[in-house]
Formats: structure tokens, sequence, C-alpha cells
């Protein structure tokens, strides 16, 4: 079942990049997949109507819930961090205080790699932000705020 899954957030995320305006080739590179495949995709074949519904249904959970399926339906980060950046449909901001210790928990906690730290100060990249709030949980100084925009 997860790779059925798997095919319905990958058909998910080939929609959108269709209709952003890419190709069928790039649209094979972002998602490591033959462009054949994605031309199945796009045109219905060889899935399983009841998996995208099942994919589109893990869309629509919390931002938190959303990367946590993603991870356990994909064994590799990096295609869940890509699954994640494309199919989610919400912005958000993150602001890191000045009360920042860099202990770099932060970083730790973050599946999305939108957090580094430099000069033992956390920066974060809102557009990479899933909104998860993992590094708001982990932050022991509670100076990473995460607002939808």
């Amino acid at each position: 079942m997860p790779k059925h899954i798997a095919s319905g957030l990958k058909y998910l995320a080939a929609v959108k990049l269709k209709d952003s305006g890419e190709s069928h080739q790039a649209i094979a590179n972002e998602l490591g997949v033959d462009r054949s495949t994605i031309s199945h995709y796009l045109n219905g074949s060889n899935l399983s109507w009841n998996s995208i519904d099942v994919a589109r249904t893990i869309t629509e959970l919390s931002p938190r819930d959303f990367l946590k399926m993603t991870e356990v339906i994909f064994d590799e980060p990096e295609q869940s961090r890509k699954i994640v950046n494309i199919c989610q449909e919400r912005n958000f901001e993150v602001t890191i205080k000045d009360s920042c210790i860099g202990c770099g928990l932060c970083v730790n906690a973050c599946s999305m790699r939108a957090i580094k730290l430099e000069s033992l100060t956390a920066h974060a990249d809102s557009i990479q932000c899933c909104g998860c709030q993992l590094c708001e949980d982990e932050c022991p100084t509670n100076s990473i705020k995460i607002l939808e925009i």
C-alpha cells in the first residue's frame, strides 16, 4: 500500500508541476522517475484513484502530520522534502528572536533543512519551511515562531 500512496503523492506533485508550466522531462527529473511514468501519471494510466484520494487526504493533514507521513512513505528524506515542498498549499514565515543561543537543536529537528546556524545564531529559510513546528518545539529559549501567511 505505501508504494501506491507514494505514486499518488507523485501524481499530485506531477500535476502541480505541470500546472506551473514544467515539461514532462523536468517533472520526471524533479520527482526521480522516467518521463514515461510522468506521461502515465498525467494521463491517469496505471494509477489507483483510491491511492490518489488517500494521497490528497495526506496533503490536507496538519503540516507536521503531512511531513511525518511522507517520511514514512518515502525511504529517502530528499524525496519526502520534494513532495512536501511541491504539494503543500500553505506558506509560512519563520522568525527567530535575538534570544536564540545557537544550540542547534532546531537545526537537528528540521527535516526540511530550513534552518541553519551562522555565527552561533539560527537563521531560517521561510520558503523551505513546511510549518511543522518541530523546530519551535525543540527550542529551549522559545526563540522560534512560525506563522502561516
